[in-house]
């Protein structure tokens, strides 16, 4: 019995139907997957991956690059200057290591260290191919093995929305959006009811 009906998915969302039905079974079992099984926790959870993909449409970091993005290739916290991040980025022929760590998935995987944090979780070879974690399936359980990985449920639980879009943004950008988005699955959540 899934989580949350296709129906309930679309009025939380916001999205039309043909695109909810591309993306319902991937979030669905990546929610089943990662304890995402709570009313608090899935309303918690699309709001903000659905603000961090730009309602479902972006899997990967859209590339200008910035001036913050043109700094990734020397980001060594996030691992983009190790010998095996510059390997496998040439062994794919890109030349700027940061631009080929960008941030995939629906929570935005960057940078080496966790892409390779992701490959171990999930099984994938996220860290010899990030781009791998931009699929329906990968963005969808990318972002839910983030989301438990960082004690998001529990924030979900403790009811502190603010504290978990800093906890994935590192700040409050784009909270209003969040929070509207928040309140529209709350709404249909409650409506359709949890299975």
């Amino acid at each position: 019995m899934p989580l949350l009906t296709p129906h309930a998915f679309r009025q939380a969302t916001g999205l039309a139907s043909a695109k909810a039905d591309e993306w319902y079974a991937s979030i669905m079992a990546a929610c089943l997957e990662f304890d995402i099984n709570t009313r608090v926790r899935i309303t918690a959870f699309l709001a903000q991956v659905a603000h961090e993909s730009g309602t479902f449409l972006y899997t990967s970091e859209i590339w200008g690059p910035t001036p913050a993005q043109m700094r990734y290739k020397q980001r060594a916290d996030l691992g983009n200057t190790e010998p095996e991040a510059l390997r496998h980025a040439y062994v794919a022929g890109v030349i700027d290591v940061g631009k080929f760590y960008r941030g995939h998935g629906l929570i935005q995987i960057t940078g080496f260290y966790n892409h390779k944090k992701a490959a171990l979780a999930l099984g994938v070879p996220a860290d010899s191919d990030p781009a791998i974690l931009a699929s329906k399936s990968l963005a969808a359980r990318s972002a839910a093995w983030w989301w438990k990985a960082h004690g998001c449920n529990e924030l979900a639980d403790a009811g502190d929305f603010v504290a978990l879009t800093r906890r994935i943004n590192g700040g409050v950008n784009g909270l209003a959006d969040r929070q509207v988005r928040y309140a529209r699955a709350q709404a249909a959540i409650t409506v359709q009811g949890v299975a």
